[in-house]
């Protein structure tokens, strides 16, 4: 596992989604750091710098959530503050109830903890891919989406970004029918960088890496989803009580899919939930593209778990 760390004091790791990397939380990074932390940002399991199965059983919950005890253990750390994004998200929420011993609290980013689902996700998947095109579905034949991707780096992070960002249209992919087209047929074209949010150069990092891993690592955690539903039949819907703040744009397309009900839904599986930002302008990369209060509002509350409980 490849990981960047800055800084001393109470640990908090930060776990990204796709398509990203421990990069993705450098605005974090230096804050948390000057604050008094020690910041740790892996890349995830199948990116960067960190071993990338080409099995995609071996993006389970067993092997992703053993990732994280284990960076733990190598690094001497009884537990820590977790923060997740996107995929990052998924698995963190899963972590006070998989881990509980290790987690001292949770920054969740982008995506509500929502309750179990009642069908296997890949069936979910194709249901809605009849009607539409869904990139879920899409991704879970191997070597389809990974040969388009793979081929054409630039272009699909270039519009994957802007889509899923404050200024994007992600939701335009669902006018499209699933068959004939690929990801990069649906997604709306990209202006030139760089953007408020994006420098050329930030946006260099990306293309350079997943140039040279290609995306299969990534596509695997979507591949891996139905493993997931099993292997949390008993825990998922278990209420998460470690102290939890939840930050995401408004213009963030998750929270339009899953509607502004999920946050009140969130609230009653997560008793532990002290805070809830939702930031105007932002979309899904709400901590690239509003780092100043994604900042604040960490820095705040890891000062309030500090403070003594009345």
């Amino acid at each position: 596992m490849s990981i960047t760390e800055q800084g001393d004091g109470e640990p908090i790791v930060l776990c990204h989604g796709f398509p990203g990397l421990g990069f993705s939380w450098r605005h974090q990074m230096s804050a948390l750091a000057e604050a008094g932390y020690r910041v740790i940002a892996p890349d995830m399991r199948g990116y960067g710098g960190t071993d990338a199965p080409s099995d995609s059983r071996l993006y389970d919950r067993t092997h992703t959530v053993a990732d994280l005890v284990g960076l733990l253990d190598t690094l001497g750390l009884d537990r820590a503050v977790f923060g997740g994004h996107d995929f990052g998200a998924h698995l963190t929420w899963d972590l006070p109830t998989l881990a509980p011993d290790r987690v001292r609290a949770l920054i969740q980013f982008s995506v509500p903890r929502l309750p179990r689902s009642p069908i296997r996700p890949s069936a979910g998947f194709a249901h809605m891919a009849a009607k539409h095109f869904i990139h879920f579905h899409y991704f879970q034949t191997p070597g389809v989406a990974d040969a388009e991707l793979d081929a054409n780096p630039d272009e699909f992070l270039a519009k994957i970004f802007h889509a899923l960002g404050g200024a994007g249209d992600y939701l335009s992919c669902w006018q499209h029918p699933s068959e004939g087209n690929g990801y990069l047929d649906v997604l709306p074209a990209a202006p030139p960088l760089p953007w408020s949010w994006l420098s050329a150069e930030e946006f260099d990092r990306y293309v350079d890496e997943f140039a040279r891993t290609g995306f299969t690592g990534g596509l695997n955690w979507y591949r891996a989803e139905d493993l997931v539903w099993e292997q949390t039949v008993d825990t998922h819907d278990l209420p998460i009580t470690v102290p939890t703040a939840f930050i995401a744009g408004a213009q963030d397309p998750v929270l339009t899919m899953m509607g502004r009900a999920a946050l009140a839904t969130m609230a009653d599986l997560v008793p532990g939930l002290r805070s809830t930002l939702v930031v105007p302008g932002a979309g899904h990369f709400v901590q690239m593209e509003a780092p100043a209060t994604v900042n604040d509002a960490i820095t705040g509350f890891l000062r309030d778990l500090e403070s003594p409980t009345p």
